[in-house]
């Protein structure tokens, strides 16, 4: 077999091969093993069928056009292995030559990963903001705390903002009520905000067994954008009486004696807080850095997939919340789809062009992937999706996503030892910690975090360089697929 890769860009070959017809007896052999079955010819037993009469019952060109079909891909895949060509994507395949009992020969078009010119890594340095606690953001943490101890209670006047107000709602629309649009002893407060535009104006200043009609657009279903008439009736009103910020209120809110004592344990975990966004960030930085630095080709056509099947992957969900572009655009503020999707395009070539600069790092540097980091990528993603590293193990198995679960543990694994190398200051020109970033177990994390702040820190306390460039090779890969295989 003859092969020669001509390159037509710096992601794209052609790659030109002939094969002579004895390496094609394998594949003559699955295709007159396959035909025998499926063809009927009197006289022979069904797998018997000898090949010059399938030859001469079906035509020696359709046997021809089978033995192609099956040779070429396993043909291309041994090129690919032996040139050592990091495809991306499907190939365009013409067969420019079938001389029967002579020659094959055929071209194969593809995209491939890039080779880029690496500059010296062994001086980075990025700049992060300063760790400062606030005596507001204090008594922000402190305030939330606060308001999980409140209690609710009845009160005899109109409903104003911060009330809980249990309400009966009913949509209509050209005076018909609308399928699912009516609803009963809803509770919400007032002020909050996050049901529907209007409703916090309508329940102002109504009290118990009071009523208003407003109208609204529908942010969903098959009339989503139409203004629907509903009426809001206030069943009751109440409101939430705090607890006073005193030393009973630390005891009862957590493990401390004193209103002083939860104050700096709230100072702590703030600080501990901010610690982890400046990892996140000198890592968001380091990858910038990286970008920027290093020239990135990407092909046009990887990019072109990804945002077609991102867009219409975002599609179905619509469909599926019974919303159109119209109402979302409007919902999430953006002005237009050409907006979106220029947004997207933008997000999915730096995603690619992070994939690239992470693998040729790591191809430069020899990085592998041994068994340790393996089990300890599968136990931090299986407890990021709430399961067991077997249920995760197994999902990986199932999908077929084995390879690019490695790539993007070497790629996690890369940025990890770039960071570790990276000099990180912050504005005050104070040299940051990554010994402070070191990883610490879920259990520890458990303890240390009372569980009424839970939500405030991150579920694992992934506080670790490894766990920093986690998120990172995540973010270049987690909806766009293994450039490899895309």
């Amino acid at each position: 077999m003859k092969s020669t890769i001509e390159e037509l860009g710096p992601t794209r070959v052609r790659m030109a091969i002939e094969v002579p017809w004895g390496d094609l007896d394998h594949a003559f052999g699955e295709v007159y093993k396959e035909l025998g079955k499926q063809v009927r010819v009197p006289g022979f037993r069904p797998g018997k069928v000898p090949n010059r009469v399938l030859d001469q019952r079906l035509g020696r060109p359709v046997v021809l056009e089978q033995v192609v079909q099956h040779a070429v891909p396993e043909i291309y895949s041994e090129v690919i292995r032996e040139n050592q060509v990091r495809v991306l994507g499907q190939p365009d395949i013409e067969v420019t030559r079938l001389d029967d009992n002579d020659t094959l020969a055929f071209t194969a078009e593809v995209d491939v990963a890039p080779q880029l010119e690496l500059p010296a890594l062994d001086s980075l340095a990025v700049t992060v903001d300063d760790v400062e606690v606030t005596d507001e953001e204090i008594d922000q943490q402190i305030s939330v705390m606060r308001e999980r101890f409140g209690m609710l209670t009845g009160v005899e006047r109109a409903a104003q903002d911060g009330d809980f107000v249990s309400i009966d709602l009913e949509a209509k629309l050209n005076g018909e009520v609308l399928e699912d649009g009516s609803t009963t002893g809803m509770s919400y407060e007032v002020g909050s905000g996050n049901l529907m535009e209007g409703l916090d104006d309508a329940v102002r200043g109504l009290s118990a067994d009071e009523s208003k009609t407003f109208q609204t657009a529908l942010l969903s279903g098959p009339d989503a954008g139409q203004l629907a008439d509903v009426t809001v009736t206030v069943r009751s009103v109440k409101e939430k009486e705090l607890p006073e910020l005193d030393d009973e209120f630390a005891q009862t809110a957590s493990e401390f004696d004193t209103l002083e004592e939860l104050r700096e344990d709230a100072r702590t975990r703030l600080a501990r807080t901010k610690v982890i966004q400046q990892g996140a960030q000198a890592r968001d930085k380091l990858v910038e850095h990286l970008i920027e630095t290093i020239e990135v080709p990407v092909p046009e056509n990887l990019v072109e997939r990804e945002v077609q099947w991102r867009n219409q992957a975002f599609e179905r969900e619509l469909q599926q919340a019974g919303m159109d572009w119209d109402a979302f655009l409007k919902m999430s503020g953006v002005e237009s789809r050409e907006d979106y999707e220029a947004d997207q395009r933008t997000n999915v070539e730096q995603a690619v062009k992070t994939q690239f600069i992470l693998d040729a790092i790591a191809d430069a540097r020899e990085v592998t992937v041994g068994n340790d980091d393996l089990s300890a990528q599968i136990m931090a993603q299986a407890q990021r999706n709430r399961m067991s590293p077997e249920q995760f193990a197994q999902q990986l198995q199932q999908s077929g996503n084995i390879a690019e679960f490695v790539a993007d543990v070497r790629r996690t694994k890369t940025l990890a030892q770039l960071l570790e190398q990276t000099t990180i200051t912050d504005e005050s020109g104070r040299t940051v910690d990554l010994d402070a970033l070191r990883p610490k177990t879920v259990q520890a994390a458990a303890e240390e975090t009372p569980a009424e702040d839970a939500e405030e820190a991150p579920a694992d306390e992934e506080i670790g360089v490894q766990a920093v460039a986690t998120e990172a090779a995540e973010g270049a890969t987690e909806d766009t697929e293994d450039v490899s295989k895309a």
